[in-house]
């Protein structure tokens, strides 16, 4: 069952993933997590959005038993990361970045081993086998080696091992990492029909802004180790305005910034990506189109502008001052 708007499960549930004050500092003293607070609800899609560095990777690292909070608690349908950890890992199915198929095995082979890895009785592993090739749509590719799959195609594959198991929830790390927009595309149709057919709860990362925008139910924005934003991406965007102003300048964004700020934008602030200056139009603005006539009227010199719908990137930059992409703002 999804949350509701505000993010909130039905009182009949608990969470399935339960996130306390959880802390990570590596040695040398690197405070990777700074206490981040969360709950996943049964059925959920819940992206974790940020930089790399901003912490992503370390928690589903800690969440999945592989790392080892410094502080803070974690309990993954309903048990302790630390203290039962093997429970957990039963109740979990993973896709880290990093490949774990064996090449010289064929995608079939690959799924019988870790079948059998997980002591799954040989015809239940068949059918399972069978129907989660059909859902990462690999069926007529299953007795062809690894190394002749494309990367799309490895992903799927290994989306399929981490479901063997029958997990209750399947993490995620940046499960479309380098991969081209259409295949991209398919990944994100294939993880939508998992939640469909199988009900599973799915925790992901990513820092593809239009992927979490559409996939997920809530997102969590993450910035040096704190959640500085969590709802749902409607939620975020509403936060800002549907609309926003674009300028790209030639001269010192600043400069122009300080005549924007004479013209009275509504509470709207600009925020400023090298040389492109967003602003957002704000519920009770006379429009988007109203305030670039006014803009012009400034006398605001712009190599080019227009008005476009606010995005994602748009709400990291706003809470954070700097892009999804780690590039600062001005």
């Amino acid at each position: 069952m999804k949350p509701s708007e505000n993010g909130a499960g039905t009182d009949q549930q608990s969470p399935m993933v339960a996130v306390n004050a959880l802390r990570k500092t590596y040695p040398g003293g690197i405070e990777a997590l700074k206490g981040i607070s969360f709950d996943v609800w049964p059925g959920e899609i819940l992206g974790m959005l940020g930089p790399n560095g901003a912490g992503k990777t370390t928690t589903i690292g800690i969440l999945t038993t592989t790392i080892r909070p410094t502080g803070g608690t974690a309990v993954i349908a309903g048990h302790d990361v630390v203290k039962e950890s093997l429970a957990v890992r039963g109740a979990i199915g993973v896709a880290f970045q990093e490949s774990v198929l064996d090449n010289e095995f064929s995608a079939l082979e690959n799924l019988r081993l870790h079948a059998r890895l997980w002591r799954v009785p040989r015809d239940e592993a068949n059918r399972r086998i069978t129907r989660l090739l059909a859902a990462m749509e690999l069926s007529d590719r299953a007795n062809d080696g690894v190394r002749t799959l494309s990367g799309g195609m490895r992903r799927r594959l290994e989306i399929a091992r981490a479901l063997l198991s029958n997990p209750r929830i399947l993490f995620l790390d940046e499960p479309t990492l380098g991969l081209d927009p259409a295949v991209r595309q398919g990944i994100w149709e294939a993880i939508e029909r998992l939640r469909t057919d199988y009900g599973v709860t799915v925790v992901l990362s990513t820092h593809y802004l239009e992927e979490a925008e559409r996939v997920c139910d809530r997102v969590a924005i993450i910035h040096e180790g704190r959640i500085v934003a969590l709802d749902t991406p409607n939620a975020l965007l509403r936060s800002l305005g549907e609309e926003a102003l674009e300028l790209r300048v030639e001269e010192d964004p600043a400069n122009v910034v300080s005549v924007l700020g004479r013209l009275g934008l509504n509470g709207s602030s600009p925020l400023v990506m090298g040389k492109v200056i967003t602003i957002p139009v704000g519920e009770g603005s006379a429009g988007a189109t109203a305030l670039l006539d006014r803009v012009r009227d400034s006398g605001v010199e712009a190599a080019a502008m227009g008005i476009r719908r606010t995005t994602l990137n748009d709400a990291f930059l706003h809470l954070t001052g700097t892009g999804v992409n780690g590039q600062n703002g001005n």
